[in-house]
């Protein structure tokens, strides 16, 4: 038996999809989450489409040591060397190259005749391969490709250095049969396989990407391409969660030795990941939603108190999530919480510590009983704050006006420095009337609103609001994060924090 590696395109795949754009911030959170799962490769970003992606890519490839950070190039001169710069710090850097080898893409998108394909795979592969060993090539649109005509993609490919091959289904078109029997007939028809990994990297348009990449598994593939949540393009990826847990679940089926992923770490990338883009795992997730553990029917819950896994065929703690969810209060000492958070997998530096704790205080003063979820809240929140930019506006108060036959009215008080400034505004309601009372503080550029998302952290009406908001300007996104008991307070130091994001960057774009 062999080890599957888990090749994660988060950074990539996921964060261009809609919605789910991150700033560098961001993406430097997720690859410590990603680090901690102990994924094989994390699949930085696509380093020559923005200078920003480039200094993601350069930036991770620089931190993460315990995993392969890879920058993905089209078969360009131009694409593989600034992949190589953005990569070349990382412990283990690896170039993704990759060409359509699909009749419609060749003709329509490439405008390239297949020889000509076959003669750029040979010229880039090469020039790749003299950069670093470590040289990932794909066959975009794989699945919809001439089989004769792959294989002598992939035949030139392996000759001139690739050491692994990935075969994509680029738009969720194959189905498992397919996929298996497109991996083995490759693996079987060209020369030079055994010296390399196969790869497969499935799209879930048609809702079969976890199924189709376990068949890739069955065909001799040894790498999986997925990320967080599923989050990819369109109806988006192959899901890691769901993947890792169903090999670990089913070892008989698929023959292959457990990943190398600490499983335990599934829950808190999978909320982390969530966080950031502002959403929610749907309630039916597999894996991580909330309902995935949960049993109403009087028959389950019959069978699972006699003997769990009559319903259940993975445990909730073998992905992180917290049966126990144990309540601190407000005589919770800082030792106490400490070892709580440890065991909950969170180790913070004494800085963070004491951030943490001082917010946890302050919420112990205003309900009775802290739970886990909110705990979890804060340490988020916690770090979102830090990353906030220091010289921005802060809330001093704010005083709301508001009835169901009148228009809502808001008073602010901004802090900037030792100086402070005040102004009222009207609105559709108190939200909206305290923003348009912010922005005639802090004068922004124009800007819409990407997300504007409002969650309780727990169950109960005294729990916290959460708030998460990404603005959008001249292309570029900026986010902010507000907690508080009070879904008024939490969506102005929300709104403040994106907005010092966004007028930091006009700064930034005029020196």
């Amino acid at each position: 038996m062999s080890r599957i590696k888990i090749f994660d395109t988060t950074l990539r795949d996921g964060e261009q999809s809609p919605g789910c754009s991150m700033n560098l911030k961001e993406k430097i959170e997720v690859a410590k989450c990603l680090e901690r799962l102990k994924v094989d490769v994390i699949e930085a970003g696509f380093a020559i489409s923005s200078p920003g992606d480039f200094e993601s890519v350069q930036t991770i490839a620089g931190s993460v040591k315990d995993c392969t950070v890879a920058s993905l190039a089209r078969a360009t001169a131009k694409d593989i060397d600034c992949a190589w710069e953005a990569v070349k710090n990382a412990a283990d850097p690896r170039i993704h190259l990759f060409i359509a080898t699909s009749p419609l893409h060749m003709e329509y998108k490439l405008k390239m005749t297949p020889e000509q394909v076959l003669e750029r795979t040979e010229e880039m592969t090469r020039r790749a391969v003299k950069y670093c060993s470590n040289v990932e090539f794909s066959c975009e649109d794989a699945t919809r490709s001439d089989v004769d005509f792959l294989c002598r993609v992939v035949e030139i490919a392996i000759r001139c250095g690739a050491t692994v091959i990935n075969l994509p289904d680029t738009v969720g078109y194959t189905t498992p049969d397919e996929m298996r029997q497109l991996i083995s007939t490759v693996m079987g028809r060209v020369p030079g396989t055994e010296k390399v990994e196969f790869s497969v990297h499935c799209h879930n348009d048609l809702g079969m990407a976890v199924a189709n990449s376990l068949a890739g598994v069955q065909g001799g593939a040894r790498q999986i391409e997925c990320t967080i949540n599923g989050l990819g393009e369109r109806a988006g990826n192959t899901a890691l969660e769901e993947v890792v847990m169903a090999m670990r679940t089913r070892p008989d089926i698929y023959g292959v030795e457990q990943t190398r992923i600490d499983t335990r770490q599934i829950a808190r990338a999978s909320r982390t990941v969530y966080s950031i883009i502002g959403q929610k795992a749907p309630l039916n997730k597999p894996i991580v939603g909330r309902n995935a553990f949960l049993h109403e029917s009087g028959i389950h819950q019959h069978g699972v108190l006699a003997n769990k896994r009559t319903y259940e065929i993975l445990t909730p703690e073998a992905v992180g999530i917290r049966t126990n969810n144990l309540v601190l209060g407000k005589h919770s000492g800082r030792h106490a919480f400490s070892n709580h958070l440890s065991a909950m997998g969170y180790e913070l530096t004494d800085e963070e510590l004491n951030v943490v704790f001082e917010e946890f205080k302050q919420l112990c003063d205003k309900k009775k009983d802290v739970s886990d979820e909110e705990i979890e809240a804060l340490v988020t929140h916690s770090t979102t704050v830090a990353e906030n930019e220091p010289n921005g506006f802060k809330l001093d108060w704010f005083a709301v006006q508001t009835t169901n036959f009148t228009t809502a009215t808001s008073t602010v008080s901004l802090k900037l420095g030792d100086k402070k400034f005040q102004e009222v505004a009207l609105g559709d309601g108190p939200i909206d009337a305290a923003f348009q009372a912010i922005d005639k503080i802090v004068k922004p550029i124009p800007h819409t609103f990407d997300i504007f998302r409002i969650d309780s952290t727990s169950q109960g009406k005294d729990t916290m609001g959460d708030v998460r908001i990404k603005l959008m300007a001249e292309g570029e996104t900026f986010s902010g994060h507000g907690l508080s008991t009070d879904i008024f307070e939490a969506s102005i130091i929300a709104y403040l924090g994106a907005l010092n994001r966004l007028n930091a960057w006009v700064e930034r774009q005029g020196e």
